[in-house]
């Protein structure tokens, strides 16, 4: 995701973090909400209030596991909280000339020995760096520590977006999402207690260097990278200029070379549909197919020569790939053998966009295996001004799928309501819409509600949702995402979700309202 451009709002300004008392509400559960998720949405939060709770749905309930101003346990010069950089020597929150919030961002849940782990990368600051959770610590002073905030070439470390577990490096896989030659992925080895092997980020030019900010492994050892790269504005929206990659390495155990590759779409005709093209046309038709019920195309990966600069976006483009509404993140569906992947694509994040495809959607690749050279394409949801800002993407269960959103400020006041998380069945294929229905309708924390008025610009106004993850912790290749059929809040399955922004609180959410 991207920190957005802040704007005002009206409300009041509170005190205190009110992170697990005022944090949430939840309303009761009925015996319908067998995994968890109720059939009926909450109401969303209204963007023109100041100070509001988070708001489950039935039959959910959530308690915080880590949250900014929990100090590190090993910090490192300005690299000193779960949230926040003290480098400017700035007091931690609600104050003119705060530190540099760090925004923790997407999760990843690991088991290594009987001990729990949540791992991060952060995206704002100074820099970049990596934490690990202990969810089993009981000591706030010993439950987070810094694994890493420097690079193995010595070069500075950029903030980092996504996170993925590889179990066949056996490396934590981040992206930084910025513009070649400064994105890119690193890796972090980890030992078998879970621990950093050296605490130096690696990087891996053979992956190419862009926007990349979902990273997903495969049963083969590919990666999967979606790209977040804003096009040119035009009509209030953005012209598609992300792309969805594939990275097979010449053996899985080593991801120090193979071949990028990005997928390419064709229009009804058969024809692949370029960047050229829809550049010079943002409203060309085959964006609005692509984003009609029941439509599909025919895909196929073609290889991507980075240049110089080692930059994938304009390569992928110069390959003849399609282009994307800023893709966010990925999952492959488990029950398929991977071969179902599907992507959230943010859309233009503006009311006023008059273009085809301003408000998103989700889309489902298919292919006979994930190393397939050809696929099929289609909409599993398609977005609007209610639903858009689509992000991050995780199944609870092998139909179930959980999209959030990080709409922005600007849109938030445009609907006048702020971001929430949603279940949508993507068991129910066809002409027709899916229903999404609101798990979660998050509210803005007082650190955050600070910011929207009076931040000194380097931190964010509004908490956006972030980092959904269920998993039941397998570092094995048996574990990988998707490999095993999630078993909703039971046999070791379990589900965060970081309220980015603000308090900067990670949750772990529950079935039963008892961790209220």
């Amino acid at each position: 995701m991207n920190l957005h451009k802040k704007i005002g709002a009206t409300g009041a300004i509170g005190l205190g973090l009110g992170l697990a008392v005022l944090a949430s509400a939840t309303l009761p559960a009925t015996a319908s909400d067998s995994d968890g998720f109720a059939r009926d949405s909450v109401a969303a939060n209204s963007a023109a209030f100041g100070i509001q709770n988070n708001v489950l749905a039935r039959g959910l309930s959530q308690s915080p596991v880590a949250y900014g101003q929990l100090p590190l346990a090993n910090p490192h010069g300005g690299v000193s909280h779960y949230g926040y950089n003290t480098a400017n020597g700035g007091p931690l929150t609600q104050d003119p000339h705060e530190a540099f919030k760090t925004e923790p961002d997407k999760n990843v849940y690991l088991v290594f020995g009987g001990v729990h782990y949540l791992y991060q990368g952060h995206e704002g600051g100074p820099q970049g760096y990596v934490t690990r959770v202990n969810l089993d610590e009981k000591d706030p002073a010993k439950r987070v520590t810094l694994i890493a905030d420097a690079r193995s070439d010595g070069a500075s470390v950029p903030n980092f977006d996504g996170i993925t577990w590889d179990p066949f490096t056996k490396q934590l896989l981040l992206t930084a999402e910025s513009a070649a030659p400064k994105g890119g992925v690193f890796a972090l080895g980890l030992d078998a207690k879970g621990d950093p092997v050296d605490g130096k980020l690696i990087p891996l030019p053979a992956l190419g260097s862009g926007g990349f900010e979902g990273v997903q492994n495969d049963s083969a050892g590919n990666v999967w990278l979606v790209e977040d790269i804003g096009g040119a504005k035009v009509s209030g929206g953005k012209v598609p200029n992300s792309y969805i990659y594939r990275f097979t390495p010449t053996t899985p155990t080593d991801l120090s070379t193979g071949k990028l590759e990005a997928l390419q779409v064709s229009a009804k005709g058969g024809t692949p549909v370029t960047a050229k093209q829809l550049a010079a046309n943002p409203s060309d038709p085959f964006i609005t197919d692509l984003h009609t019920y029941g439509s599909s195309f025919s895909t196929r990966w073609v290889t991507v020569t980075p240049g110089a600069d080692n930059g994938a976006t304009a390569a992928a483009a110069a390959a003849g790939a399609t282009p994307f509404k800023r893709p966010e993140n990925g999952v492959f569906r488990p029950g398929t053998k991977f071969g179902e992947f599907y992507f959230t694509e943010t859309g233009d994040t503006d009311k006023t966009s008059t273009l085809p495809g301003a408000f998103g959607a989700v889309f489902r690749l298919s292919q006979s295996s994930p190393s397939a050279t050809t696929g099929t394409l289609s909409p599993a949801f398609v977005g609007d001004l209610a639903h858009t800002g689509l992000d991050n993407i995780q199944f609870q269960t092998p139909d179930k799928l959980l999209v959030v959103e990080d709409a922005g400020d600007t849109l938030h006041t445009q609907r006048d309501a702020l971001d929430s998380g949603y279940v949508i069945d993507v068991g129910r294929t066809g002409a027709k819409a899916p229903t999404a229905t609101r798990w979660l309708a998050e509210g803005r924390d007082a650190s955050a509600t600070y910011d929207h008025f009076t931040s000194p610009g380097y931190n964010d106004g509004d908490n956006e949702i972030t980092g959904i993850h269920v998993s039941n912790g397998d570092p094995s290749s048996a574990g990988i995402l998707g490999a095993q059929l999630p078993k909703a809040f039971t046999d070791g399955w379990r589900t965060f979700w970081t309220q980015q922004h603000g308090d900067n609180v990670t949750w772990e959410l529950h079935q039963s309202a008892q961790h209220d």
